[in-house]
């Protein structure tokens, strides 16, 4: 096996009628070293971004004279290639230092890389090369020297870090939060760790989700068509009549099989198309459907339809070009004191950018659904959405039935995190159509491709800044303008950017704030709510300031951010007054529990004795407003009943995604009806029991739902009271039977509402919110200077969740929530062509965090002594909250990255952008192994189009 075996890309020289039988591994030789190594977006599971081998022979009389040389790369070509330049020039020279800047400059010559590279990252990749090659160097001098050969070349001590591995140890973890009273009676289960009562399930997969349903007879399978062409165009023709000659293809439907009233859905306005009709606006956009009688015949056909489309102009993909256009789908501002007065005084002012990427919502289960048809125009819709009713309200309009002839039914979603919220339409509807015209069950399943194509994800954000600060540290006034790549539709577009601005404050108290806001439109899918609304981003955004504070005054950022800290009774920039704010609190039980000043110094020593692994330390904070800003928003509705044999029936009109909310809301069941669970059951979210339910979102759900119950439980509780007062030492059991008997109805309809002045931004007044949770959080990493490598080696979280409703379920939120953001913020990266295709697609590309991502140490705590009076029996929404606590990881990283630079001598004022990859850390510590962007390509970069763009 030689150069010549692989041809290209997963190709090898191997004929069609030979088989590869073994490979022989020949053993190294006495005075051979033999080296490998690879960098990933991931440490798990995942292909290189570069990996090497290297192999160098000396002679047996000239120990350091070499003999041989192979420098092998993978990723720096179309296949596994040597470096024949630069190891051709090792031969016959001596080891020492002088081989490291020829061999350098060599490994450039052998591998130049143009920016429109396939895979992009051509700097980082050279970048990685050269590095490695250090690495080798090291190693091998540290062996020869260990081989007892003298006149090698010096190595400092300092240096030698670049040769230990990331390597995980043994994982520590705790949890702490507070155990109920000992005289809380057993049944009552408020309070209690349990387990989720479908936990076992989802281990042993025994859990049902859509496409485990059994076939039904007759049923058929439905396969979207979509545009593949170009992002914005004339859509000039349609013609599936290839598709439509494949044997068991059955239908297609496309914009004439629907009524152009019909033809248009949409959460806030009806902006997008079930089809396409003149124009295609965006790459994935539906164009029709194919059924057929089988997923693989209709996934064949759907790819056999001829789409004819016309280019047009202007086609924008990002958010620069969006604002060069003037295409926004929404603005918003907030104003507070005097920003223009308040950078007059300030001693310092900065300005710049920060982008922050999306995120895909990478759910386990792909968005599905079964749509059955029944007698008189009925459909039974099962799906995996968040929004019952709005499924349901979508079905009924496209399909031109009232919506008492549709009944949606979620058991529950394989994950959500906001993507199957509104996005879930997209296939909702057309199976509905073919379902009702056809007159056969239809199941829709999305491919992961597909799926992560044409559904949308986080927006992606732009934040434009200037500040002004004195030199003690304190912020005077910030203008932020926050630009979030909507995609083609308004979807909750609006909402999120207005989250974004109405949060962005963050737990800090800054006098002169003004924040505008703009949803940009532009020629991408759609992109939706996820885990955090908004809130991250701005989160992000804000923090960063900070550091830069720090930076410039040469002050902790721990001591900028304590100068600012809410306090109870203070005024947000939106004129929301703070009660039961706890920040101080989480604060400073963070400080305690993570040693962090103590660990602050072990970090700097740790610094100053490694060259190439640094370590970094950050403590940031969360605030997270939870409830809505919409009246119909704010209401739930439960149904009760009670059966003869003392078995409860519980519903309600939230669903279940694996946070544990039907747990939650049986263990509040029995602490009002004073049973024990195992009398309580609850089967499915579905339209035709609760209806009218607002969508399962924003961590408000056991909160509504919670209350509904208690409001159901209540009345029954009432009805029975008379038969407990007459038998007081009778059965549950018998309780019933008697009221039966008595002609008592043993079913009650619960219903809960609130309602607070709706904020105006006009008047900066009024609420956005019902109450806030407070957290904080401290994360310590290591990086490698060289590679952009990194392992969070420890995090502490404390969390305010109130008086928990089940410390398991929560801790666990705390915990993946965290990973998710830690995901976003330092890992997960979402690549789009020049031509408006998403370029990460699949779990081959796209990469979320691992068990190996976890923190190495992992503690969090349940803030003690918080209650909450405006949420069922003083709880919290958690589900989102913590997820912005993952900034405490990403500034961990660039505090580590500003000390790398400063031992260059480089400045600490530089950007560094969201999500923190291997790529940005690498590039960000400079060094005189970094490859700058102007060595990347002898020729003009004018002349490319660089492989990816940041939309």
């Amino acid at each position: 096996m030689d150069e010549h075996f692989f041809k290209s890309y997963r190709k090898t020289s191997i004929q069609g009628i030979e088989v590869l039988r073994s490979i022989t591994l020949p053993l190294s030789k006495k005075n051979e070293f033999i080296w490998s190594a690879k960098q990933c977006r991931r440490r798990e599971d995942d292909i290189a971004i570069v990996n090497t081998a290297m192999k160098v022979s000396f002679d047996t009389t000239d120990q350091c004279l070499i003999k041989s040389a192979q420098l092998v790369f993978g990723g720096m070509a179309a296949m596994t290639s040597e470096a024949k330049a630069a190891s051709r020039y090792l031969i016959g020279k001596k080891w020492s230092t002088e081989i490291l800047e020829d061999v350098c400059s060599l490994l450039v010559q052998d591998f130049p890389l143009s920016v429109d590279v396939p895979g992009g990252m051509a700097t980082y990749r050279q970048s990685l090369a050269i590095s490695f090659f250090y690495k080798f160097y090291l190693h091998v001098t540290q062996w020869l020297s260990e081989s007892g050969i003298s006149d090698l070349p010096f190595i400092e001590t300092e240096a030698l870090s670049a040769t230990r591995p990331c390597i995980r140890s043994e994982s520590k973890e705790s949890q702490l939060y507070q155990i109920v009273s000992p005289d809380q009676p057993e049944h009552d289960l408020v309070g209690r760790p349990i387990t989720h009562l479908s936990g076992l399930k989802h281990a042993t997969g025994e859990a049902i989700y859509i496409d485990d349903i059994p076939l039904h007879r007759n049923e058929h399978y439905g396969t979207l068509v979509i545009n593949r062409t170009v992002p914005y165009g004339k859509l000039l023709s349609v013609d599936p009549s290839e598709a439509l000659a494949i044997p068991g293809v059955v239908a297609f439907f496309d914009s004439s099989s629907i009524p152009k009233d019909r033809n248009t859905f949409g959460v806030i306005e009806h902006d997008e198309f079930v089809f396409a009709t003149e124009e295609v606006t965006t790459i994935g956009q539906t164009i029709g459907l194919i059924v057929a009688t089988d997923a693989l015949i209709a996934e064949k056909a759907s790819k056999l339809v001829k789409i004819n489309v016309e280019p047009l102009s202007p086609t924008i993909l990002t958010i620069e070009e969006a604002i060069a256009n003037n295409s926004y789908l929404h603005h918003c501002k907030v104003s507070s004191g005097d920003v223009e007065a308040g950078l007059t005084r300030a001693d310092h002012i900065v300005e710049g950018e920060m982008r922050v990427g999306g995120q895909e919502h990478f759910y386990l289960e792909t968005q599905s659904c079964l749509v059955i048809p029944k007698e008189e125009d009925e459909v039974d819709v099962f799906i995996a959405t968040q929004a019952v009713v709005n499924m349901q309200r979508s079905i009924s309009k496209c399909i031109g039935v009232p919506q008492n002839r549709v009944t949606v039914k979620t058991r529950r979603a394989g994950g959500s995190f906001g993507g199957k919220e509104t996005r879930c339409i997209l296939l909702g509807i057309p199976a509905a159509l073919a379902a009702q015209k056809l007159r056969v069950p239809v199941r829709m399943v999305l491919n992961r491709y597909d799926d992560m194509e044409i559904t949308g994800h986080r927006n992606p954000y732009l934040f434009r800044y200037k500040m002004g600060f004195n030199s003690d540290g304190r912020i005077i006034a910030i203008r932020i303008s926050a630009y979030s790549n909507g995609g083609i539709a308004q979807d909750l577009g609006s909402e999120i950017i207005c989250v974004t601005i109405l949060s962005i404050d963050g737990t800090f108290r800054i006098p002169n704030w003004e924040i505008d806001g703009w949803a940009c439109k532009t020629n991408l899918p759609t992109n939706t709510a996820m885990r955090g609304f908004g809130n991250p981003e701005g989160s992000i955004m804000l923090h960063t300031l900070f550091e830069i504070v720090a930076e410039t005054t040469e002050r902790d950022s721990v001591e900028i951010r304590q100068l600012h800290l809410y306090e109870e009774g203070d005024f947000t920039p939106t004129n929301q007054i703070l009660t039961n704010c706890t920040i101080k609190q989480c604060w400073d039980e963070c400080l305690a529990n993570s040693t962090y000043h103590k660990r602050l110094q072990a970090v700097k020593q740790f610094n100053k004795n490694n060259k190439w692994k640094k370590r970094g330390i950050a403590i940031t904070t969360t605030k997270h407003n939870l409830g809505f800003g919409d009246k119909f928003m704010c209401q739930a509705g439960a149904l009760v009943m009670i059966h003869l044999d003392g078995s409860v029936s519980l519903n309600h009109g939230g669903m279940e995604m694996g946070q544990g909310l039907h747990t939650k809301m049986i263990q509040i069941a029995t602490r009002v009806l004073q049973i024990p669970a195992s009398k309580i059951y609850f089967s499915e979210t579905a339209s035709d029991k609760v209806p009218n339910a607002p969508p399962t979102c924003g961590s408000m759900s056991a909160d509504l739902n919670g209350m509904a119950i208690i409001n159901a439980c209540d009345i029954l509780m009432e009805r029975l009271l008379p038969y407990k007062s007459a038998n007081p030492n009778g059965s549950w059991e018998s309780w019933i039977t008697a009221a039966y008997f008595d002609q008592i109805n043993l079913s009650a309809v619960g219903f809960y509402s609130y309602f607070d002045p709706i904020y105006s931004f006009a008047s900066n007044s009024g609420s956005h919110t019902k109450y806030t949770s407070f957290g904080a959080a401290c994360s310590e990493v290591e990086i490698d200077c060289l590679t952009g490598d990194h392992s969070v080696l420890r995090t502490d979280i404390v969390m305010d969740v109130g008086e928990s409703l089940n410390p398991a379920i929560d801790i666990g939120q705390i915990e993946g929530a965290f990973v998710q953001g830690y995901g976003l913020f330092v890992m997960e990266e979402l690549l789009h062509s020049r031509e408006g295709h998403l370029l990460t697609k699949g779990p081959s590309m796209y990469k979320i965090p691992t068990m190996n991502d976890i923190p190495r140490e992992f503690h969090v705590s349940i803030l003690r002594g918080s209650s909450n009076p405006r949420a069922v029996y003083s709880s919290k929404g958690i589900g989102e909250p913590p997820m912005t606590l993952a900034t405490s990881a990403f500034f961990a990283i660039r505090n580590a990255i500003s000390d790398a630079r400063r031992e260059k001598n480089l400045s600490t004022d530089f950007r560094f952008d969201s999500p923190a990859t291997a790529e940005r850390i690498r590039i960000a510590c400079e060094n005189e192994f970094s490859v700058t962007p102007t060595s990347v390509t002898e020729n003009d970069s004018k002349c490319y189009s660089t492989w990816s763009i940041n939309v």
